[in-house]
């Protein structure tokens, strides 16, 4: 078989054979509409946390827990986030999580910060207080519902997850299958900017992408180094913007292996929700990978 069109060969290598799977999904994983990975500038992720990235052969080999009948549902916490003008509600993400990754998802209760009893500290760039992401981890990993494959809590309070660091975006943990994300640094008002128009959409942006982010480590998968992808590291708000919407054909393969969703479907439930959520330029690059895949 031939390889597909589009693809360097680092990424064809990555991707692996295609000769077992459907022809929709094979012309899903094309390349059409996918951009290379473009080389990091000084002080972006790669420069400085190289990493060898993850084929889809090795995510098939690595022992991993999976979504079955008796954890097939996702889950978002909201910890201590407050309702405040220009936030997405908690719900939409909810609705984010499940078109995403084709899995029922729901929303729990929200937790005061102070339920939490975490470690935290005073940004010395910032003078901001942040959460100490460890003891978050594990206050979740006694929550997880038993029917739950994956729990991702998200906070408007800044994040650090070990002395050293600045801080974090999330972080999730694969074994445990629980996560955390803050859309501090998303916020405006964390910069002590007004919100203006438009600001709405782009802080509902910043989140979905760091929420499906972090959910997507606990379903294995790891830091894309072969496309323009979600999946990518960031290490500023710059390079989080310039990350697109959508995994790549390399990430994408994995994660269907990983939950067995019909890529039409899912992509059908994507352009829903990006429509309804005024998310149009993302809404027509979903309509331009239907049109090719029903090709």
């Amino acid at each position: 078989m031939t390889a597909p069109p589009r693809l360097l060969p680092a990424q064809i290598v990555a991707l692996g054979p295609l000769g077992r799977v459907s022809p929709e999904l094979r012309r899903a994983l094309s390349g059409a509409g996918f951009e290379p990975m473009p080389q990091p500038a000084e002080g972006d992720w790669l420069a400085c946390h190289p990493e060898r990235g993850q084929k889809y052969a090795e995510f098939v080999a690595e022992k991993r827990l999976v979504p079955d009948e008796a954890r097939r549902t996702l889950a978002l916490l909201p910890l201590g986030v407050p309702a405040r003008p220009g936030i997405p509600r908690p719900g939409l993400l909810r609705d984010a999580l499940e078109a995403f990754y084709a899995l029922p998802a729901r929303l729990l209760p929200r937790v005061p910060l102070a339920e939490v009893g975490m470690r935290t500290r005073i940004n010395a760039h910032t003078g901001k207080v942040q959460l100490y992401t460890p003891h978050i981890l594990a206050f979740l990993k006694q929550r997880l519902p038993p029917d739950v494959f994956a729990l991702a809590a998200i906070t408007g309070e800044d994040l650090y997850p070990d002395e050293s660091w600045n801080f974090v975006f999330g972080i999730a943990t694969l074994r445990h299958r629980v996560g955390v994300f803050s859309f501090a640094r998303y916020d405006p008002a964390f910069h002590e900017e007004p919100l203006r128009p438009g600001d709405e959409k782009l802080v509902l942006r910043r989140m979905i992408k760091v929420l499906v982010h972090e959910v997507g480590h606990m379903f294995g998968l790891r830091h894309c180094i072969y496309f323009s992808c979600l999946m990518n590291g960031s290490n500023h708000i710059e390079e989080a913007d310039a990350r697109p919407q959508h995994i790549c054909p390399v990430c994408l393969r994995k994660l269907q292996r990983a939950i067995g969703f019909d890529v039409i479907s899912r992509y059908e439930a994507l352009e829903r929700f990006y429509e309804g959520a005024g998310l149009d330029d993302e809404a027509a690059w979903i309509a331009e990978r239907l049109g090719e895949i029903r090709a």
